[in-house]
């Protein structure tokens, strides 16, 4: 019954699950660990079968993806994350196209149904409310939604403020683990992406609202921002690489228009030290994603500055951030809903920034995509793209322009193939075209 903690063993409470339930499974570092292995348990036993699964990216393994479990878990999951990457190119798993913002809408609006929603919180607090810590995304539509919500309480998991406090009696079922909350470790940026880093930093302007993901580019561009004042946040996620700039100073959120002085996210994913800031620091809201991912609130930040990536990006300025050719790498992710939100902003724009080639030296920035490459941000709205080569605005250019100043920032050892591209697409006039 709701409002009466009573813990039960992981086996226990995901005895719930029957065939052809729905079951969502919190996000990134919340992934409850325990309550994925007990399922998975129960799905060996052959004692469910046709079970669906829905999450955004989570951290740690994904066994309900593997082969031994065909019939038995469907994996329908709103991003593709390294996880599950391999099973989804093999067809053992599967993947909903669905911006990030919208994620919260399948529940909400009933396009799926949530039969068990499985999470993880913080212990209760004198008033009766748990956080979930980490990670609120879709999670809390998939509980409000949910039959029935399964709790891991861990004394490990931050306290943090926002959406993600939530009334105990939203529970039905509690367990208890005190397993160390997944860490990322901080990507280190290398002579490539500490120069992207650099050509980023650049546009950034005082008083900027930045949204950036995590890894090694987003972490390059925070190294370089020890001369800005007075940023804020506004993202989907954050890692460490904005604590130094916070104890400095430089991010403050003084100039916000939503949630002054407070950084806002639909989750977070880093190390101890990251997990240890945002406990019980009114500063921080975790939000959900609806909220974050909003173009409107995005929109309504002055000088909102969207730091995005890309797999390829064509001469003409169009996006792939989702798949390399027909196998799908990723998801769409926020990516478009940032773009959107920062093109509306007050003085605000968006990024694209990437390497000039992959690991094994192909530009990535092409002719045109691969043969079914799925498209992202639409390429009318992009403002920057930037390799380590440079930063070139596309935004307003001409098809032939883009396709100059792409060349510019493209590897040197593939400009000549561009260059001979562009001429076979637009003719002989393209040789007078300027910037």
């Amino acid at each position: 019954m709701k409002n009466t903690y009573v813990p039960v063993t992981p086996a226990e409470a995901v005895s719930v699950i029957k065939s052809g339930d729905h079951v969502h499974i919190s996000s990134v570092s919340a992934a409850p660990q325990c309550l994925i292995e007990a399922m998975c348990e129960r799905g060996r036993n052959r004692e469910f079968a046709n079970v669906f699964i829905h999450h955004l990216h989570t951290e740690g393994p994904a066994p309900y993806t593997a082969e031994e479990f065909a019939g038995i878990f469907r994996h329908d999951a709103f991003f593709v994350g390294k996880n599950v990457r391999k099973s989804v190119q093999a067809g053992l798993a599967d993947y909903i196209p669905v911006n990030l913002v919208d994620t919260q809408r399948l529940y909400r609006d009933g396009v799926l149904p949530c039969d068990v929603a499985m999470i993880q919180v913080t212990p209760p607090d004198e008033h009766g409310f748990v956080s979930m810590g980490t990670s609120v995304d879709a999670t809390l539509a998939a509980v409000e939604k949910a039959h029935t919500v399964i709790a891991v309480v861990n004394p490990n998991v931050p306290r943090t403020f926002g959406d993600s406090v939530i009334p105990m009696s939203m529970i039905d079922i509690f367990v208890e683990d005190d397993t160390p909350v997944m860490e990322a470790a901080v990507a280190m940026p290398d002579k490539v992406q500490d120069a992207i880093g650099r050509h980023v930093a650049e546009l950034i302007e005082d008083g900027a609202c930045l949204q950036m993901g995590i890894g090694a580019i987003p972490n390059a561009v925070l190294t370089h921002l020890d001369d800005h004042k007075d940023l804020g946040i506004h993202t989907e996620m954050f890692s460490d690489g904005i604590l130094p700039l916070i104890e400095k100073g430089i991010i403050n959120g003084a100039n916000k228009v939503l949630n002054r002085s407070r950084i806002v996210s639909t989750f977070a994913m880093g190390t101890k030290r990251l997990y240890d800031f945002i406990d019980n620091n009114a500063s921080v809201r975790i939000m959900d994603v609806g909220y974050t991912n909003d173009p409107r609130n995005i929109a309504a930040q002055d000088k909102m500055t969207a730091i995005n990536s890309a797999l390829e990006i064509d001469i003409t300025g169009q996006v792939c951030a989702e798949s390399i050719g027909t196998k799908f790498f990723s998801g769409i992710g926020g990516q478009i809903d940032f773009v959107t939100g920062a093109a509306l902003s007050r003085g605000g724009m968006n990024i694209m920034a990437m390497p000039s080639v992959t690991a094994r030296g192909e530009s990535k920035i092409v002719n045109t995509l691969k043969e079914g490459a799925v498209g992202g941000a639409p390429r009318s709205m992009l403002h920057w793209i930037v390799t380590e080569y440079g930063a070139v605005y596309v935004y307003g250019k001409s098809l032939q322009q883009r396709a100059k100043l792409l060349m510019s920032i493209a590897h040197p050892d593939h400009r000549e193939e561009l260059e001979k591209a562009s001429y076979e697409r637009y003719g002989s006039y393209f040789h007078y075209i300027n910037y």
